[in-house]
This record gives structure tokens, sequence and C-alpha cells, in this order.
């Protein structure tokens, strides 16, 4: 590759590290061409993007964060074919690789970055598979905020229909 494409290349892959906290490093080497494409339909259907990248480039953009993205522990996966799989929901890819791999052995998850959080290995998975998007974690804070409210007011309708039972049962006895 010739170096001024190189440059090219790291700048593009630096954008993109720049506008996604979520990332899979993964290896899709042994597909055939039609599952290779089968697979990138999958993630363009589910809003995910597939780039095949060289490692050394990959390094070469991660490295120029420097330590402020904490990139460092995902070096180790930078070795035989890398594919990377950005997305805006943390378990999307999870959920492509896992369905995928019903019928297939690949693709490999050798790391994931999921908001400053680093994942090593194919073995992390399941533990990705169950992460729950930015909108699932607001639905469940805001379910667990609105519970107590819920209790008291079902508690006082449910105590003012007693106590105006009570009364009315009073009243009748009186008269």
């Amino acid at each position: 590759m010739i170096k001024s494409n190189k440059a090219i290349a790291i700048e593009e892959l630096k954008e993109k590290f720049s506008k996604n906290n979520f990332f899979y490093i993964t290896d899709s080497s042994t597909l055939s061409v039609d599952k290779v494409n089968k697979l990138r339909a999958l993630c363009y259907e589910k809003g995910v993007e597939m780039k095949v990248v060289k490692n050394t480039i990959m390094r070469k953009a991660l490295e120029s964060f420097g330590q402020e993205k904490g990139y460092e522990g995902l070096y180790e996966a930078l070795h035989g074919p890398t594919a990377v799989l950005f997305t805006e929901n943390a378990s999307a890819p999870a959920k492509i690789i896992k369905d995928f791999r019903k019928d297939n052995e690949r693709p490999i998850i050798k790391a994931a970055y999921i908001d400053s959080a680093i994942y090593i290995g194919d073995d992390q998975l399941d533990n990705l598979v169950a992460l729950k998007s930015r909108e699932q974690l607001i639905g469940e804070i805001l379910s667990i905020l609105q519970s107590p409210a819920k209790n008291v007011i079902g508690a006082l309708k449910s105590s003012g229909s007693t106590i105006a039972g009570l009364l009315k049962a009073l009243e009748e006895r009186a008269s």
C-alpha cells in the first residue's frame, strides 16, 4: 500500500473510532465470499458497519488516541485477518454473530470495545449478547423510578375506597 493511501486509511479509521463508542474486532477468514456477503447483509440490516482492515493500520489509528480512550488492551487482538464491526448498539454485532454462527463456525470475536470496557476473546460472546441498549437501560430506570409512585397512588386509591366503603356501611347502620 502506498504511504499516502496508508495515511488516508488511518485517518478514516481514526474518524470511525472517534464516532463509535462500540466496535468489535473479528476474524471472518475461511468464510466463502458468498457467506461474507450474507454476513455483510445481516450487518447492514441491523445498522452495523463491517470493514476489513489491516492490523498495522488499525493499530496506528488506535495509537493516535494515546491513552485517552484506553485502547491499549485491544492491541493483543490485532493479529491474523481482521474485520471491524462499528455500531451504535453495543450488543447488535454479538447478536448478529451468534445468529450467523448457527450455520457457520465464524466470525469469531477477537475483542470488543464497549464504551471504555474491553472484552477479549470469543468466549465473551454470551456476555456481549446480554448487554442492554441505551434505550433499554433508560426504560428500566424509568420503570424503577415510577414504581414507588405507582405503589403510593395504588395504596391511596385502595385505602380511599376502603374508607369510603367503611363510612357508607357505618352510615347505613345508623339509619
